[in-house]
């Protein structure tokens, strides 16, 4: 297999990023970086002590009560964020080629993580002026009125997941820093080389000593940072069960918490829809990573009138993808992130056959080596197997008949989570009045794609709170309010 023809930066390393530098870790425990597409270890990083956590709380702390960065006016904090978006950008090669490596990500996918990463930054800047803005609130009796300020909430964990280690963190990095607050930064532990490169980017552009932290570790680092008696706010991007326990941890200890988690998303596909224009969008809407991203719609929910003419779009769209090297800039499908989620998708496809779902392509692993499992479509899928209500992450699309749009619906909303979909429809105007009543936190019509200003985030198991827009900025913020008389 193709491999990075330039020497990345990172690879076996032995430290973490505290107080404004890169200092040897305390640990002796490490943990292996794995190529997906492979099988081979080629990097590592400290499993963090301890007294490694410790020290990343303690500079976060130092630099919020006595640093600059919380004095700063959001406008001057915005300038920093714009001068990292261009960091970021700067490092956009290696960033893309680490990011692959680590977790199997298509060269095509994430060969734009740095410049979304960058958007997401200078869309966070843009809002210092609402940061900015006086608010000052008549007493409804009259008489006196009160002045709302917004201050940064403090030291903030952020931890974010394998299958997209940079935007992921990316979208609570950006809001934290322009809040005011400081930060310290847990990447999944088998994607922990390229968010470095978000760390060099943020020195790089002035960011205050101590307001940026990262340690890498496994999951007792993230309970250690998450239960530290300084963690003024945890922000995390994960699957339901770890969201769980870290949603009772925040509230069990009373700090504000951010939790986005798993979906189980469905395609509501009407009869009047354009097959063709659907099948331009399906990967990304349906599939997008391999099948490892939250909010992708795959469930997907189509007419009895037209069921089969859907099955064939779908398994005609999904065979015709490349799956293969994913450094390839052509391949559109590459190896699970990690042998365990391989291990997991392939129990999820052996129980849907037992349970009754018709293969039409895919449905096994593929031979030699790498975490790689062939992109599948179960038809003749029903309501109440298994594949059709928990989330599989991997690249397995169900498709679904109903017979009325009321029943659709009601399939739509028929599940624990909430936090995608999609309505596809040669009609706006009815599209839309379908989308409206699906119970889940975004949907799109005809596509599907996060929008920077607007809030984001899931209902029921699918999470907690919003990032993105001045909602997702103001998990970062708590509000002092200051009475006076006029």
């Amino acid at each position: 297999m193709t491999r990075p023809s330039l020497d990345l930066p990172w690879t076996h390393v032995d430290d973490l990023y505290l107080d404004g530098a890169w200092r040897p870790a305390l640990a002796t425990a490490r943990l292996p970086v794995v190529d997906p597409a492979t099988g081979e270890e080629w990097g590592s990083v400290p499993d963090a002590s301890a007294e490694d956590v410790e020290a990343a709380m303690a500079s976060a702390v130092a630099a919020f009560r006595s640093g600059p960065w919380p004095r700063l006016s959001p406008s001057e904090r915005a300038e920093v964020l714009l001068r990292m978006a261009e960091e970021v950008e700067k490092r956009a090669e290696p960033l893309s080629w680490t990011n692959t490596r680590e977790n199997g990500s298509p060269i095509a996918e994430t060969s734009g993580a740095a410049a979304n990463a960058a958007g997401i930054l200078r869309h966070v800047a843009s809002l210092a002026a609402w940061l900015e803005a006086e608010d000052v609130r008549p007493f409804p009796a009259g008489g006196a009125e009160t002045v709302v300020r917004r201050e940064p909430v403090g030291p903030c964990v952020l931890i974010a997941p394998w299958n997209f280690p940079i935007n992921l963190m990316v979208i609570k990095l950006a809001p934290a820093l322009l809040a005011g607050c400081t930060v310290v930064m847990k990447p999944a532990e088998s994607t922990p080389l390229s968010i470095r490169f978000v760390v060099e980017a943020a020195e790089a552009a002035g960011v205050p000593a101590g307001v940026v932290n990262l340690v890498t570790g496994g999951g007792a680092v993230g309970e250690a940072l998450v239960r530290h008696p300084d963690t003024a706010k945890v922000a995390f991007t994960g699957s339901t069960p770890v969201g769980r326990r870290i949603g009772a941890a925040c509230g069990e200890l009373l700090k504000p918490v951010t939790l986005e988690l798993g979906g189980k998303s469905s395609a509501i596909v009407l009869e009047d829809a354009d097959l063709d224009a659907m099948a331009k969008v399906l990967v990304r809407s349906s599939m997008r990573n391999t099948g490892q991203t939250c909010y992708i719609s795959t469930r997907i929910l189509a007419p009895a009138s037209r069921y089969d003419e859907v099955v064939e779009m779908v398994t005609a769209t999904i065979a015709a993808g490349k799956q293969g090297d994913p450094f390839e800039p052509d391949t559109v499908f590459g190896p699970l992130a990690t042998r365990a989620q391989r291990d997991v998708v392939l129990g999820f496809l052996e129980g849907a056959a037992a349970e009754g779902a018709r293969v039409t392509t895919g449905g096994a692993a593929v031979d030699g080596p790498g975490f790689f499992v062939q992109p599948t479509v179960l038809a003749d899928v029903t309501p109440s197997m298994t594949v059709a209500r928990e989330e599989v992450f991997g690249p397995v699309v169900s498709v679904l008949r109903y017979e009325t749009l009321d029943e659709a619906i009601a399939l739509a909303n028929d599940t624990s989570f909430g936090l995608g979909g999609l309505v596809f429809s040669s009609s706006p105007q009815r599209a839309l009045e379908v989308a409206e009543r699906m119970d889940t936190g975004s949907v799109g019509l005809n596509f599907f794609a996060s929008n920077h200003a607007a809030p984001f985030g899931g209902r029921h198991d699918s999470g907690l709170g919003v990032e993105y827009g001045v909602e997702g900025l103001s998990a970062y913020l708590t509000f002092k309010s200051i009475h006076r008389r006029v």
